[in-house]
């Protein structure tokens, strides 16, 4: 799944007239990217939800098979549901447990066909250095489990792998997807890597004009 639904608050004016991930930078949208290094990695459905001006997803991106994909969209209304909300609203959508989920909003080489997630986990997270925009980081990472706390925090690169188990308790709207994360790392079961290549959270205009020229060296 990738995580689209976004409205993007941070890059307008640029999002006033497109989705955050359809954003170009070195010659193609954001999540052209994504859909690309899925589809090396072997995936062959991916579901991308959306809300602001969630139609120019579909327009631009159709039914995936330019990429060798087939592509499912999980509308959500105005204001969408958060990450939480919205990764559940689409668990129709999502046959296959445990998923991956992608933010559409970041870039990244990554290869994904590397992510794996051992039995007993509620869920599998990728962990970056942190940001000169985030120098407190997120989580702690100590022999492979992720830990809510601790003094050497890295940084959520939002791409996890996820069980449904973990949203056992979840009901439909909108929630955040943090209070699950944290509720399993305390029964010890999020484990974890540090993501190996390039990242960049394009969170803002200069961040995206950043990437865009450093892919078009």
């Amino acid at each position: 799944m990738i995580l689209a639904a976004g409205r993007g608050e941070r890059m307008r004016p640029l999002t006033d007239r497109l989705p955050k991930p359809l954003l170009a930078a070195g010659g193609k949208p954001l999540i052209a990217y994504h859909l690309e290094a899925l589809a090396r990695a072997g995936f062959e459905t991916v579901v991308i939800n959306h809300a602001h001006l969630g139609e120019k997803i579909e327009q631009a991106l159709g039914d995936g098979s330019r990429w060798g994909l087939s592509i499912r969209y999980s509308p959500e209304p105005a204001g969408a549901l958060e990450t939480g909300g919205g990764i559940f609203n689409a668990f129709d959508l999502l046959t296959e447990d445990p998923f991956l989920v992608v933010n559409g909003d970041i870039w990244t080489d990554y290869d994904f066909s590397g992510m794996a997630i051992q039995r007993g986990m509620l869920a599998h997270l990728l962990l970056v250095d942190n940001p000169e925009h985030h120098r407190r980081g997120d989580f702690g990472l100590r022999d492979g489990r992720v830990m809510d706390g601790g003094e050497n925090r890295l940084t959520f690169s939002g791409i996890g792998i996820y069980r449904r188990e973990l949203f056992a308790t979840a009901r439909a709207g909108p929630f955040p997807l943090a209070p699950l994360l944290r509720h399993a790392m305390r029964e010890g079961r999020v484990n974890g890597d540090i993501l190996t290549g390039q990242w960049v959270d394009v969170g803002t205009p200069e961040r995206l004009e950043y990437l865009d020229a450093s892919l078009q060296k």
